[in-house]
C-alpha cells in the first residue's frame, strides 16, 4: 500500500497494491497489520451510504470515548472527501484538506480519530464506504457546519468545477455548530 501525506499531520490518502491484467485487478482493500501502523485501532464496523450526485454529508464525528478513526473510498460513482482537523493541540488545527476518491483510481483516506468528515457526492448512484474502529453511538455524533467560513472549505469552486447548483443535505447537516462553538467547547 502507498502511503500519501496531506497537510494535515496524521491523515493519509492511501493507494492500495492493484495486481491486474487485461481481465481486471487484484486488490486487498484493508489490511489490518497496516492499518494498524497508522494509528487505526482494528476494524468494528463496515459501513456502506449510497447518494445521487449532489448529496453533501457532513461534517461528521464521535466525541469522547466513541471517537473513530475511519478509512475511507468509493466503490461506485466519485466523491471529493473533505476532512477538518479538530484536534486542539495539532498544528493543523481548523485547517481541512481533500482528496477526489473513486473505483478507478483506487485511493482511499485515513481519517484519524479528532477530525471532522464529509464528502460531496459527484456522480448519480454513488456507493461510499467507510471501515471504521470504533462503535457508531447516535448520542456521541456530533458535527460542525459545512459551509463554516471560519475553516474556509472552498465549497462553491467545488460546486463549479462538478457542475453542482447547490448541495443536497439532511436536515441534521443543515443545523450544525459553527467552527467557534465547538472551539469555544459547547460541541
Amino acid at each position: 500500500m502507498k502511503k500519501i501525506e496531506t497537510e494535515l499531520g496524521g491523515c493519509y490518502i492511501l493507494e492500495p497494491t492493484r495486481f491486474g491484467d487485461a481481465r481486471g485487478y487484484f486488490s486487498a482493500p484493508y489490511i489490518d497489520a497496516e492499518y494498524r501502523e497508522l494509528g487505526f485501532q482494528g476494524l468494528k464496523q463496515v459501513s456502506r451510504s449510497r447518494s445521487a450526485k449532489g448529496v453533501l454529508r457532513g461534517m461528521h464525528f464521535q466525541k469522547g470515548d466513541y471517537a473513530q478513526a475511519k478509512v475511507v473510498e468509493a466503490v461506485n460513482g466519485a466523491v471529493l472527501d473533505v476532512v477538518v482537523d479538530l484536534r486542539k493541540d495539532s498544528p493543523s488545527y481548523g485547517k481541512w484538506t481533500s482528496v477526489l476518491l473513486t473505483p478507478e483510481n483506487g485511493r482511499q483516506l485515513y481519517v484519524p480519530r479528532g477530525f471532522a468528515h464529509g464528502f460531496i457526492s459527484l456522480e448519480d448512484d454513488t456507493v461510499f464506504q467507510y471501515f471504521v474502529d470504533n462503535t457508531y453511538m447516535p448520542d456521541q455524533e456530533g458535527g460542525i457546519a459545512w459551509d463554516d467560513s471560519t475553516v474556509g472549505i472552498d465549497w462553491q469552486s467545488i460546486f463549479n468545477e462538478y457542475g453542482i447548483e447547490s448541495p443536497e443535505l439532511s436536515e441534521k447537516d443543515s443545523n450544525r455548530m459553527s467552527f467557534a462553538q465547538f472551539d469555544e467547547g459547547k460541541e
